[in-house]
């Protein structure tokens, strides 16, 4: 029981507990609140045990750092949501937008119709390849049934551009250099007629391929394969052997005239009105070591003079 002075009203011993609630002033006005740090709101419930809960809280030092870290913790977080977003998808920035799709190139960017023509192009030209490959194929394969029975196509098809040797891997490989020259005569512009020099036509396609790292095959094999189709359908004589023997000397002739032209030997106003060819075959000198003897002369064959028709390279001789 509370000791009371009858007089005064004043209380004469400790104060009871509703009593210190009432002279303690509360704990809102003293501290502030850290309601705006709160990561989420709470019930009201225990909004009420924070309320009276604060003091204490607000008094520890490792709350203020539990609510700084929570704070903290929260909003990381939520910049890795965003970022995470924007790395997974380039496109993410565009809300609701659909991607573009990649434009075509090639073959599929053409229209249907240039889709069709360019397949057939490829068709036509892969079928080519296979043919010639084939031909080629069975031009230097050993004699069986199919060159017996379509050999006369299989040589249309070969003949003259796309014959095959083996001289390299013969075993006595060529060993003389073969030049191919040409002399001409000419009707000049007065009327009269002049015989040119020797052309070394061979000597020609030397200088031009000597140095140069890409030669055309023209100028390495155009006119020597020329001359060896000439000789393997001719014998001794110069006669033509077979039916080849005409279109081999209409072959060396147009590029003979050709090279004539572009040499300029008819000079200005000039018409070449016939030509001569010859080979000129000289031994290649052997190593020092060997003992082999052999003759260094030049040996030439010529050929008779062919007639050419104004403004003609083609036709047998004449």
């Amino acid at each position: 029981m509370d000791v009371h002075d009858g007089g005064t009203g004043s209380p004469q011993g400790p104060n009871t507990s509703r009593e210190a609630e009432a002279e303690t002033p509360p704990a809102r006005e003293t501290v502030p609140r850290p309601r705006t740090e709160l990561p989420s709101p709470e019930p009201a419930s225990r909004a009420e045990d924070a309320d009276s809960e604060s003091v204490p809280r607000a008094e520890h030092p490792d709350s203020a750092g539990a609510f700084q870290a929570e704070s903290a913790g929260d909003t990381s977080d939520a910049g890795d949501t965003s970022d995470a977003g924007d790395a997974s998808d380039p496109a993410a920035g565009l809300v609701g937008g659909p991607r573009r799709p990649e434009p075509r190139a090639g073959v599929a960017a053409l229209s249907p119709r240039y889709q069709v023509g360019a397949a057939l192009a490829l068709a036509v030209v892969a079928v080519t390849v296979c043919v010639h490959i084939g031909m080629v194929f069975l031009h230097v394969a050993p004699s069986n049934t199919v060159t017996k029975t379509h050999g006369k196509a299989i040589d249309d098809w070969i003949y003259p551009e796309f014959e095959q040797n083996w001289k390299l891997f013969a075993p006595n490989p060529l060993q003389q250099n073969i030049a191919v020259q040409v002399r001409a005569q000419v009707r000049t512009v007065d009327g009269g007629s002049r015989t040119t020099g020797w052309y070394d036509l061979s000597a020609q396609d030397g200088r031009a391929i000597d140095g140069n790292p890409l030669p055309s095959h023209t100028q390495q094999n155009e006119l020597r394969r020329a001359w060896d189709f000439f000789t393997a359908t001719h014998d001794n004589g110069n006669r033509p052997v077979g039916l080849r023997g005409a279109l081999s000397e209409t072959y060396l002739r147009h590029i003979v005239v050709l090279r004539l032209e572009r040499g300029g030997a008819a000079g200005d106003g000039g018409v070449v009105e016939r030509i001569q060819v010859r080979s000129q075959t000289t031994n290649v000198t052997p190593p020092k070591w060997s003992t082999e003897k052999v003759s260094m002369s030049p040996v030439y064959r010529e050929l008779s003079w062919w007639s050419v028709p104004d403004g003609e390279t083609e036709g047998g001789t004449r």
